[in-house]
């Protein structure tokens, strides 16, 4: 007789502190993976960003330029460009090579909390506390934008970008959606001021986190509500959350010190996740592989699933 097949493992989550970067830049704001998940960027509350290897735990180059706490970072599909925004209102374009500023695009007037590159990273696109997302076009010499969005009644706290969408969350409690192929915008109401969007991998849904501390996830055409996540705690900090590499479990910052895990389809609380004492400030959750990243203070923790052994042993 034919044995069974043995049943497919689960997903594993990274729950086993591999790395911690002390980033030596106050504050750390925001804690950013590049595209392929190498490298990561971090936001530093003492006007610089970082570039890492976060899995070797070494500095790879420093960018200054801005004039205040840097907010957000994004890097370009092809490693060659980054993006930031900051409390100096300003958004800035640089090579990633010579560290230098290419651009420094101006105009929002209040900081900018939030930057993502289009997908061929010729349009930075921001969003800001003084209600709008501005698009940049980087290869332009122009100052001013070339569109504006400002339909949010009140500061764009998170901007995420698909090959044709633009999903947008507000503190005036509104998750908007463009769908620039249609020219289209759909808005949902949820409520509560939101910290963070995201879309899931598959594209399907979109993933809301609210000062509620409550998650919700709506399904992306409809609007529809497909399942709350509650036991973390958001009631004042704009915090991140994301959807785990094959989209199975749905992961919050939390202000009381830990990362949170939940099934995605049961809604069940999995994996509370002890990083510090603080507010765990961001994170970030690699493309393809049970990798995490989370910053709190002015420090960067970097997690691996209990099972994963580091090249050349344990460093």
């Amino acid at each position: 007789m034919a044995f069974p097949e043995p049943k497919p493992r689960g997903p594993e989550l990274p729950q086993k502190r591999l790395k911690t970067l002390d980033c030596g830049q106050g504050a750390v704001r925001a804690v950013r993976f590049n595209v392929d998940g190498n490298y990561c960027l971090t936001c530093g509350s003492d006007k610089t960003l970082k570039l890492w290897n976060p899995l070797r735990g070494t500095l790879l180059r420093t960018y200054s330029g801005h004039g205040y706490e840097v907010l957000d970072a994004a890097g370009s599909y092809d490693n060659s460009s980054l993006c930031s925004g900051g409390g100096d209102k300003a958004v800035v374009l640089w090579d990633v090579a010579s560290g230098q500023v290419v651009r420094k695009f101006r105009g929002h007037a209040g900081k900018v909390n939030t930057v993502q590159f289009n997908e061929e990273a010729t349009v930075i696109l921001s969003g800001s506390i003084d209600s709008t997302i501005r698009c940049w076009d980087c290869r332009s010499r122009r100052p001013e934008p070339v569109q504006k969005l400002d339909e949010a009644k009140d500061g764009v706290s998170s901007v995420k970008v698909s090959d044709h969408e633009v999903l947008a969350g507000s503190v005036d409690g509104r998750v908007r959606r463009y769908d620039l192929r249609m020219g289209q915008l759909f808005s949902d109401y949820v409520g509560s001021p939101i910290t963070c969007t995201c879309f899931s991998r598959d594209g399907q849904c979109i993933l809301v986190s609210s000062l509620d501390s409550t998650l919700r996830l709506l399904d992306k055409d409809t609007g529809e509500l497909l399942g709350e996540y509650t036991g973390h705690k958001n009631q004042e900090y704009k915090l991140d959350c994301c959807l785990s590499e094959r989209d199975t479990h749905v992961v919050s910052c939390s202000e009381d010190g830990k990362v949170i895990f939940w099934d995605l389809v049961e809604g069940a609380l999995v994996l509370a996740l002890p990083v510090g004492s603080g507010v765990v400030q961001s994170l970030a959750y690699h493309p393809t592989e049970p990798c995490l990243l989370t910053a709190m203070g002015s420090s960067v923790q970097c997690w691996r699933e209990e099972t994963y052994e580091a090249e050349g042993g344990t460093g």
